[in-house]
């Protein structure tokens, strides 16, 4: 079975930038067929999509507040996807956690395999 493993979160200060990664495990090969999903959710807060990308890196979308900062890609050839983070603000705050799903989906209900998630913390 594929299983993802999430990486690269920490503390960074704000304007400050972390590099996410999501790295397949188990069933590595099916990774190329998953669209992956990248979602936070902050203390006290619903979990919320950031970002998409489908099994071929060709077609990415952003929530509207990381537009422009994050950005979304994959190597498939080394099973991993990525969120490169710039210019992160104290409400990126949050647990940030990968998913598989078949379809890119901005909607938690549309993954089917989750990570363990990461913690990201912006503060000064």
């Amino acid at each position: 079975q594929l299983m993802l493993v999430e990486s690269g979160g920490g503390l960074a200060q704000p304007g400050g930038s972390l590099k996410l990664s999501c790295t397949a495990t188990g069933s590595t090969e099916d990774f190329d067929y998953y669209a992956i999903g990248w979602f936070r959710q902050a203390p006290g807060k619903e979990r919320e999509a950031i970002s998409s990308i489908s099994d071929t890196g060709g077609n990415t979308r952003y929530k509207n507040s990381v537009r422009g900062r994050f950005t979304a890609s994959r190597d498939n050839s080394r099973k991993t996807a990525y969120l490169q983070m710039n210019d992160l603000k104290a409400d990126d705050t949050g647990v940030y956690y990968c998913a598989a799903g078949t379809m890119p989906s901005m909607v938690y209900t549309g993954y089917d395999l989750w990570g363990q998630g990461t913690q990201v913390t912006v503060s000064s």
